[in-house]
């Protein structure tokens, strides 16, 4: 049997590996995302697509991990205690700290007329930006953003 390669060598060819703003640092694609005709997306609208994508999945809905997802979806319909309010902060926690790219401020939950509204203030870790996000999980239209 004879050898086809005796060395394998690979160079790189941007050595600096250092943020640069508008390097387009993640790339993905969506096929929800309308505001865009390319179904690609890059940096700040890759992640809070991928955290929004992350609420849309109910928990014990992914066969490999039941704790992924949440738990808003179970529960609705249950009247808003100080116990349940907690409970949903500590999931949403949960949710957003499981992306390495994003910390958490803040989190605010409000109930309003037809389900939970979840506010959250984000520090996108890479380019120090500090933005809100506002999940509504609506018992009647689904996840509205």
């Amino acid at each position: 049997m004879s050898t086809l390669y005796k060395e394998i060598v690979v160079k790189n060819k941007n050595e600096s590996t250092k943020f640069k703003p508008g390097s387009k640092t993640y790339r993905g694609i969506s096929t929800v995302f309308t505001n865009n005709n390319t179904y690609k997306l890059y940096d700040l609208q890759l992640i809070k697509q991928d955290i929004i994508n992350h609420f849309h999945i109910r928990q014990g809905e992914k066969l490999s991990d039941p704790t992924f997802g949440t738990i808003l979806w179970d529960i609705l319909f249950e009247p808003m205690t100080a116990q349940l309010r907690n409970l949903i902060i500590d999931n949403v926690n949960r949710i957003i700290r499981s992306d390495t790219r994003v910390k958490i401020a803040k989190v605010v939950v409000d109930e309003y007329e037809s389900g939970i509204q979840v506010e959250c203030e984000l520090i996108y870790l890479p380019y120090n930006i500090q933005d809100k996000m506002r999940l509504r999980f609506d018992r009647n239209a689904g996840l509205l953003t």
